[in-house]
């Protein structure tokens, strides 16, 4: 049994290390770094995070998920600065997970949630149409979206055929059953459009390689400096929380998938707070779990965390025995991979389950991704459940008004429900509708939460009318 389930991991980090080598260099290439530095951090998630406890079988690496914040924050502050951000983030997160504050990530609205990855799979996408025909594209995402316009007579229609034909791969090579099983269907289409470009020498840009010594940067004093900086400390919270809310929620979706041992969510983030002060230290990328690769390496037979370490050997013998390698991949193959990606990352699907019974839901989904797209990450998830919580609150305040003619003793009012300032047109309105040539009778018993607004209204409302609020919670004539 030990032999089958070793033989069963070792096949399962195969599959995982071809899905993940070109999507590590194509979220490198799509954040504004290295190419290298993607590598690191899969490197990294497989031999520090896929060591220690959590979930043993969700694999962790660069994320497209995180690439449109990493490349924002590149802009700003610089390669140089990307460790310390990264190292920042890291620390946040050991530090959520010692307090044992990761179950309270999955409180988190999925409305927001999908609406976060809507807004970065569309500012991915129209970032990476640029990058199919080896254009440059507008830094905010507001631009790329308005730039599409234009866009055609900037695009090199040879690297714009090579980024179409590596996207029809990728949507046909998962039909042959048989064939994806063996070959993840990224390594194919990359790997095929490396061998065209070469074989018929076309001038398309390839992937710059400059070796791994060379990318990596290890933090200098000066740089850990720059943690006081109030811009630079808000970057480092929306990579931790970004970073463990994707890691999370992609252990749920993993333990979906298979009816081992459940995710300690409290260990996982431990471990991606470990595994992302190591890539600070190294300067690469953030590191999250990534759904993709835990699914291939469910999917692909995996019993333990084994699958997961080995992936991370594979990725450095890779990378230092034939970095080379990747100089013959065109930018336009990787731009394809993320646009796929991207694609992905847009809940279509979800939006139309939603609308049939949650239409409030899609709101906060469309307000959330809109924000992301017009400002930035950071600011549109905040947004996001800004809306969320604001939903709740109305949903949760429910106030009903029945009125009874009690003949002689005047009018019965009662006030049923949760009585909050959102709802306090609705109750004014009712009281002030009443007759005021009769007695009143208001009945508040009935009320599960009266806030400090409404009594305080209805104390107004009891005075005008000459009544006053009994402490039983009854007004009385």
């Amino acid at each position: 049994m030990r032999c089958g389930v070793r033989k069963a991991d070792l096949f399962a980090s195969l599959v995982v290390f071809l899905v993940a080598l070109p999507l590590c260099v194509g979220v490198a290439i799509a954040s504004g770094v290295p190419a290298e530095l993607g590598l690191v951090t899969g490197i990294v998630g497989g031999l520090v995070a896929g060591v220690l406890p959590g979930s043993s079988l969700q694999v962790s690496g660069p994320a497209a998920g995180l690439t449109v914040l990493v490349y924002e924050a590149v802009q700003r502050y610089g390669v140089g600065a990307l460790g310390v951000l990264v190292f920042g983030a890291g620390l946040v997160q050991l530090g959520l997970g010692v307090l044992r504050l990761g179950r309270w990530f999955r409180a988190v609205s999925v409305a927001v949630v999908q609406g976060m990855l809507a807004g970065i799979g569309l500012v991915l996408i129209a970032g990476q149409v640029y990058a199919m025909g080896d254009a440059n594209a507008p830094s905010d995402g507001l631009g790329k979206l308005a730039g599409l316009v234009s866009l055609p007579g900037l695009l090199d229609p040879v690297a714009l055929s090579v980024g179409g034909a590596t996207i029809a791969v990728l949507l046909l090579w998962p039909r042959w059953k048989r064939g994806a099983r063996l070959v993840p269907a990224p390594l194919v289409a990359v790997g095929l459009a490396a061998a065209v470009t070469g074989v018929f020498g076309l001038g398309v840009r390839r992937v710059e390689v400059k070796g791994l010594l060379d990318a990596v940067r290890l933090p200098e004093a000066a740089d850990l400096g720059r943690l006081t900086e109030v811009g630079v400390l808000g970057t480092v919270i929306a990579f931790a929380l970004i970073a463990s809310a994707e890691s999370l929620f992609s252990a749920a979706a993993v333990d979906r998938l298979h009816d081992g041992r459940r995710t300690d969510y409290d260990r996982e983030l431990i471990a991606q707070g470990a595994g992302n002060a190591v890539c600070g230290v190294l300067g690469a990328l953030p590191m999250t779990a990534v759904i993709v690769r835990s699914a291939a390496n469910v999917q692909a037979g995996a019993r333990t965390k084994a699958s997961r370490v080995l992936h991370g050997v594979w990725l450095l013998l890779f990378t230092v025995v034939v970095p080379g390698v990747l100089g013959v991949i065109p930018v336009a193959a990787l731009a394809a991979l993320l646009v796929h990606a991207g694609c992905k990352l847009v809940p279509v699907r979800e939006v139309r389950v939603l609308w049939r019974g949650h239409r409030g839901e899609v709101v906060v989904l469309v307000v959330t991704a809109a924000a992301i797209v017009v400002g930035n990450l950071f600011e549109g998830v905040l947004v996001g459940l800004a809306l969320a919580v604001a939903k709740t609150a109305w949903d949760a305040s429910h106030v009903h008004v029945e009125t009874e003619d009690g003949g002689e003793a005047g009018i019965v009012v009662r006030v049923l429900g949760h009585a909050t300032f959102l709802r306090l047109p609705k109750l004014l309105d009712a009281l002030e509708a009443l007759p005021r040539d009769r007695e009143v009778r208001l009945e508040l018993g009935g009320l599960r939460h009266l806030d400090h607004a409404c009594a305080a209204a209805l104390e107004g409302w009891a005075a005008g009318r000459g009544q006053a609020l009994a402490a039983s919670g009854r007004a009385t004539p």
